[in-house]
């Protein structure tokens, strides 16, 4: 058997509430029919995704499930809720904006899969898939640039971007290999002196320069393509190709935000994740099939309160920017855009020595946003208990989750993918029936 990274170990631990969501079997699918997952090849709305990863976990109910009732040992001094420009909908106070742009998201707030490990919970969410002795899966953005590249995908730009640095809890390219890894660019494009690690020239280095160095480089493969490793230089030659485009073609433009005025780069937030999420709106409109936004800092074991109020103005600023400025350019209706983590947090804060207003990990029931590419906006899918601890109603599971993803990507959750070792692995394990489901998102796809 083998964990998230493909290492081999004894035995590959889902959580102790395992047997509450895994099960096999049709009878498992609640009720979900292979019609439903057939459908995914037509009428497809959405040409790429805007992942917002929260790493960490980010806590549920001071986000996009406030309890305002639970009594002080729930809420801390996060005692409100906001009402939005949906009558209904409640969210944190620490995101104004974004309740101002309620019309144009769905609030998930019976995400679950109770798995508390920050690994297998990421591998989970990411993957939209469990754990398996056989098979290390690829995250969803890489079966996303996997179906684009056999659609034809000849954009200039890698299918698969993260901004700005990789995951980190797992290979995100899984058993596709690394031509599907993704490409995580670095630096901070907040800075002024923000240059794309391998999309700028070396200094010193002028384009004639790189084009000799081509030039040889090519004469050097040449000869290695007759002692017949065509093959092995093959693939190499085609990352070259996308390296040297970046470097001198129009593509680096897309990473280029001096093009953008001033004021839209103060409306995103003149710190790395606004600036990230412009640049993504960038990316997608050069074509990009499918962008990571990692943000970190979501772990709050300790000072959770210290946390919300520095890390939610900037989640306000920017995704509430994100929402409008796709809308105004036209790009949302076809630009899918999600907002999670692994998990949740525990709804009781640890106000206990060593934690002091923390709280812990908490797979049972949590929250996610998704928007646009065909998902209705002002809606709320799901509840929980009055203290946020448990699904209600309505549970959605990573992989209810990532198969209505695919299915507006018109990318069909029943077919197959190609796995070196000839093992059978399906885009969704909706398709054979080894999970339990609450089922498409069908209540909110337009």
């Amino acid at each position: 058997m083998f964990d998230i990274k493909g290492r081999r170990i004894a035995h590959t631990h889902l959580s102790p509430h395992r047997r509450d969501f895994l099960r096999i079997g049709a009878a498992s699918l609640l009720g979900l029919q292979l019609s439903d997952l057939a459908k995914a090849t037509s009428n497809a709305k959405a040409k790429s995704v805007i992942q917002l990863w929260m790493a960490g976990g980010p806590t549920q109910t001071d986000t996009f499930d406030p309890k305002p009732q639970a009594g002080d040992d729930f809420t801390g001094p996060l005692r409100g809720a906001l009402s939005t420009k949906v009558p209904g909908m409640q969210l944190s106070t620490l995101l104004p904006q974004l309740a101002k742009q309620a019309d144009k998201f769905t609030i998930i707030r019976s995400m679950t899969h109770g798995n508390n490990a920050h690994e297998i919970a990421a591998y989970l969410m990411q993957t939209g898939t469990t754990p398996t002795a056989e098979l290390v899966y690829p995250a969803v953005g890489a079966i996303v640039a996997l179906k684009r590249n056999e659609a034809g995908y000849s954009g200039a730009l890698p299918p698969y971007i993260t901004l700005m640095n990789p995951l980190g809890r797992f290979t995100e390219c899984g058993f596709l290999g690394n031509k599907y890894k993704t490409f995580a660019p670095g630096g901070d494009p907040n800075s002024p002196n923000f240059r794309v690690q391998g999309l700028a020239p070396p200094r010193g280095m002028t384009e004639q320069r790189i084009n000799d160095r081509r030039s040889l480089l090519e004469s050097v493969d040449a000869l290695a393509r007759e002692a017949d490793q065509q093959d092995a230089y093959k693939g190499m030659n085609e990352f070259q190709q996308k390296a040297y485009a970046l470097i001198l073609g129009d593509a680096r433009k897309a990473f280029d935000l001096t093009l953008e005025k001033d004021a839209v780069r103060d409306r995103y937030g003149r710190n790395t994740y606004g600036q990230s999420c412009l640049l993504a709106r960038r990316l997608v409109e050069a074509g990009v099939p499918f962008v990571t936004i990692n943000d970190g800092g979501w772990d709050t074991h300790k000072s959770n309160f210290d946390a919300m109020k520095r890390k939610l103005p900037i989640q306000d600023a920017a995704v509430s920017a994100l929402l409008e400025d796709l809308a105004q350019r036209g790009l949302l209706d076809s630009t899918i855009v999600t907002w999670y983590g692994e998990f949740g947090r525990t709804p009781r804060i640890a106000n206990e020595s060593p934690w002091f207003g923390g709280r812990h990990h908490w797979a049972a029931a949590f929250s996610a946003l998704v928007a646009g590419g065909g998902f209705k906006g002002g809606a709320v899918v799901g509840s929980t208990d009055a203290r946020g601890e448990n699904v209600r109603d309505r549970p959605v599971y990573p992989w209810d989750l990532a198969a209505s993803v695919y299915r507006l990507l018109g990318i069909d959750p029943q077919s197959k993918l190609p796995h070196p070792q000839g093992c059978t692995a399906y885009v969704s394990p909706l398709a054979s029936g080894t999970v339990q489901s609450g089922g498409l998102l069908t209540e909110i796809m337009s």
